[in-house]
């Protein structure tokens, strides 16, 4: 008997050891990650429709919607797709090209870059970055903001008109703390409509000529802003502060025969802007002004010169759930007095426009937004004098998100 518990137990601790060993080798080894493993993609599209309820099919609006007015039918405002990733602890890409982008008053639907860029972390947290390739100049909340979450459907004439299409190439400088990254990515994630994370302080030289133009000097724009996102009790609110500096070279394409301008075409190009937002939690509010000099055109030199503009915007709007449905009233005015230096002759605006809107959320990959503007518009060139536009019309936009 003493035999056989002995030998009994030698088997069953030799299993015990067999069984051991078994399971070790049978941990699997950790797997590879590969490149792709670390490259996402989402995106956007926005069709509009412009035309209900149009009382002036003269009234336009070039730098917002070229699908306003007079032949103006269903159009593609947008179609984005993003490719991102964090590619290293302190290497994080971003791609973004547009596949809407209208070449011509005739030719639409081509592909182009919006954004190409890499943010190259200086720490461990990436609390202090370097943002290199093309990507939107820290100007403005609104220019900011993407279209995607923004309530309006198109951004203010008074500060987009500093960087029209928001974007240029250069070197900016963000630094913000882990704790505001974390609320600036809150802001849009709980769907207070924020503008993502540009830093509290941001520094930057860029080439502006703004987007996908090449650069037709060689004295880069300078570009500073601070911003400061803050808890009062449950509301969140943001103050800003920007600046930028730099001269315009207008395009000889952007001429028409016989307006006068400067041998170089180089015209002054300054501006400095203040921001206040009140994120809706349940009332929004959003305002902006800025003052500044740019490029305009002067009806009676018949000239193109350097002026003085101003302008700015106020916003109130409203957050409702019901249900797993998101709806946002909103409203809008917003005033301009000055160039745009993108379009014919630095072309001369001035604008006032009052806006009334509806976005409707019934699911998170769908939105339908309606809004009825009241616009008294004057925008001329050399070749477009006299020329003052007032007018209402009904907007539709059906966005949906991936």
């Amino acid at each position: 008997m003493k035999l056989t518990a002995v030998l009994a137990f030698s088997l069953a601790f030799l299993g015990c050891i067999y069984a051991q060993d078994t399971v070790k080798v049978a941990i699997p080894s950790e797997k590879k990650v590969s490149w792709f493993d670390k490259i996402s993609i989402r995106g956007y599209g926005q069709v509009r429709y412009n035309r209900l309820l149009e009382t002036n099919k003269d009234l336009k609006c070039e730098q917002c919607d070229k699908s306003w007015g007079d032949n103006g039918g269903f159009f593609i405002r947008r179609m984005r797709i993003v490719f991102f990733g964090q590619i290293s602890p302190r290497l994080y890409f971003y791609v973004q090209p547009d596949l809407a982008s209208a070449v011509s008053a005739t030719t639409q639907h081509f592909a182009q870059i919006r954004d190409a860029y890499l943010d190259l972390g200086l720490d461990s947290k990436n609390e202090f970055r370097f943002r290199i390739g093309q990507s939107k100049v820290p100007y403005g909340f609104e220019n900011m903001q993407s279209s995607q979450n923004r309530l309006p459907l198109d951004r203010n004439d008074a500060l987009n008109s500093a960087v029209p299409n928001e974007r240029d190439l250069g070197v900016f400088f963000y630094w913000a703390p882990e704790k505001k990254r974390h609320l600036f990515s809150s802001l849009i994630k709980e769907g207070l409509k924020g503008s993502g994370d540009y830093g509290i302080f941001a520094l930057g030289l860029f080439n502006g000529q703004t987007a996908n133009k090449p650069e037709l000097n060689n004295h880069p724009h300078i570009v500073a802003r601070a911003s400061y996102p803050m808890k009062i009790g449950q509301q969140i609110v943001e103050a800003s502060l920007q600046g930028y500096q730099g001269h315009y070279v207008v395009a000889k394409d952007q001429l028409s025969t016989g307006v006068k301008y400067k041998s170089d075409l180089s015209y002054q190009d300054s501006r400095v802007a203040g921001s206040f937002v009140l994120y809706p939690k349940p009332w929004g509010l959003v305002t902006e002004y800025n003052i500044g000099k740019g490029p305009e055109y002067n009806k009676i030199t018949d000239s193109i010169e350097t002026r003085n503009l101003h302008g700015g915007y106020v916003q109130l709007n409203y957050k409702l759930n019901i249900g797993h449905q998101l709806l946002y009233p909103f409203t809008r005015y917003q005033y301009y007095e000055g160039g745009k230096k993108l379009e014919k002759d630095a072309r001369s605006y001035t604008v006032k426009e009052l806006e009334f809107g509806l976005e409707w959320q019934p699911f998170p990959a769908f939105e339908l937004t309606a809004m009825y503007t009241i616009s008294d518009r004057r925008f001329e060139d050399f070749t477009l004098q006299d020329n003052r536009q007032k007018g209402n019309l009904l907007r539709l936009q059906a966005q949906f998100n991936f």
